[in-house]
């Protein structure tokens, strides 16, 4: 009973519970590039933004998710890190996606997004559900207080730089619609590796949020482990989908080659259910295909 409120284990539930029906007629085989912010990318399927690999794993094991991801040709996601950790990573050759926290000093965080631009990221992203500890009161990250992130700060964080802003955490259609207005550029729905005891599974809020957002992509982690699992997603209104624990797992097994084939593989799931289900790219994914039992 102790577990019953996990969110890691709602949210695989759901998934679990989400079955798909086949369409074998006029089916070709897929392919599974996509477009996102103007660049092409071989796969939709990417690692969660992990953060302080070398401090909670071992020495070199950020290095290890960078290199497998860039061998991967997947978009590289990463948060909390020290400017020079940011700096190698990107050298490691994948497109990057910087998550900052929303620290109290919001200097440090303008700071963070003109270093992304200098570099030439992808994106940079604001993690909106970490602000507040596991008791509910001030968070602190490395030293730093964090704060809880205000409509009108995300607006001028996004003029601030002419990369696209995401927003991380986002689980609500208040929330969603709050950072569009801001003019965010991209959203993960996401509940943060169990934050908040009982929190919806993302997938659940999915439909709702795509329904809403237009042409801002979506992307969504939490308890997404499989190419099965990212197809659901992308059927239900996702751009992308985000692998984090298993990713660890695979660091720890084989460092970087791991990582090159756990996304790999991730990537030859996706193209099986897409096969099945007649669908030939990402850009025909049809939410009635899913069905939840």
């Amino acid at each position: 009973m102790a577990d019953i409120g996990n969110s890691n284990r709602i949210a695989r539930e759901y998934i679990d519970s989400l079955r798909i029906e086949t369409r074998y007629m006029d089916a070709t085989h897929p392919t599974i590039d996509f477009t996102l912010y103007g660049e092409t990318f071989p796969s939709p399927i990417m690692p969660a933004a992990l953060s302080h690999l070398d401090h909670f794993m071992f020495p070199g094991a950020a290095d290890a998710l960078a290199q497998g991801t860039a061998a991967a040709g997947a978009v590289l996601w990463y948060g909390m890190a020290e400017e020079e950790e940011i700096e190698r990573l990107n050298a490691a050759g994948a497109r990057m996606i910087e998550i900052i926290k929303t620290y109290a000093d919001r200097d440090i965080v303008y700071k963070k997004i003109e270093h992304a631009e200098k570099l030439g990221l992808l994106a940079v992203g604001v993690d909106i559900d970490h602000p507040f500890s596991e008791d509910g009161g001030v968070d602190i990250v490395d030293g730093k207080p964090l704060a809880p992130l205000r409509t009108a700060e995300l607006a001028e964080l996004c003029k601030a730089t002419k990369l696209p802003v995401i927003v991380k955490g986002v689980l609500s259609r208040r929330d969603a619609e709050r950072c569009l207005v801001a003019g965010a550029r991209g959203l993960v729905l996401s509940h943060h590796n169990n934050r908040i005891e009982y929190a919806v599974p993302p997938m659940a809020m999915l439909p709702e949020i795509a329904a809403m957002a237009g042409d801002v992509p979506l992307f969504i982690d939490c308890e997404i482990k499989t190419g099965m699992d990212a197809f659901k997603a992308l059927s239900l209104g996702a751009k992308g989908v985000c692998i984090g624990r298993p990713l660890m797992t695979a660091i720890k097994q084989g460092g970087a080659d791991a990582v090159r084939d756990y996304l790999l593989k991730a990537n030859d799931g996706l193209k099986k259910a897409m096969a099945f289900t007649g669908t030939g790219d990402l850009s025909q994914m049809d939410a009635t295909v899913i069905h939840r039992i």
